[in-house]
């Protein structure tokens, strides 16, 4: 199955969609709350038997090796996971490629804030690690909304080079329409 609507193909490519390995990144630079409609994404991500992981990009103190945990009530809502990276990458200097491949993560939802740069550097990062991204735009605010047409187009040039494009409610419908997770209550 695939999340209708995707550009520049068919989300996810193999027709593979399921709620177990897949997660929701939520990429937010420290201090920061998640964007409005996070938190539907993120219930439909849950109930479908993905994860969801708030990661918050923040540049380390001068001589630490680690950048220190700032959380925020409102990202706390959302997250299963909160890991704070060490840079604009939410890769960089944090567990959370560990994270993901002990969860046997393959397919990534991207969200958050600063998609021109956090949002944007990650999902980069994570398809140069093999995972399979799509952006959820409407779940994404930008720094300066002049960038949003480039930043869709360095995505989706090559044919997807970078991954898909595609919005929450195309993605909500896809996992609502998946069978009940193994294990799940009634």
């Amino acid at each position: 199955m695939h999340v209708s609507g995707t550009t520049p193909y068919p989300w996810p490519y193999d027709g593979d969609l399921r709620g177990a390995g897949t997660a929701l990144l939520v990429v937010l630079p420290a201090g920061v709350d998640p964007p409005e409609d996070t938190e539907p994404l993120a219930a439909a991500v849950r109930a479908s038997g993905g994860m969801v992981v708030v990661v918050r990009t923040t540049a380390p103190a001068p001589g630490a090796l680690r950048p220190p945990g700032i959380p925020s009530e409102a990202a706390a809502g959302v997250a299963d996971l909160d890991l704070t990276a060490g840079g604009v990458d939410g890769f960089y200097a944090s567990d959370l490629d560990l994270v993901l491949r002990t969860g046997r993560v393959r397919r990534l939802l991207l969200a958050g804030v600063g998609l021109e740069t956090c949002v944007h550097s990650t999902m980069r990062d994570a398809n140069d690690r093999g995972y399979e991204c799509l952006l959820v735009l409407d779940v994404c605010v930008p720094v300066d909304p002049s960038l949003v047409a480039a930043s869709v187009s360095s995505i989706e040039m090559s044919g997807g080079i970078f991954g898909a494009v595609g919005t929450s409610a195309e993605v909500m419908t896809a996992l609502s329409s998946l069978p009940e997770p193994l294990g799940a209550l009634r």
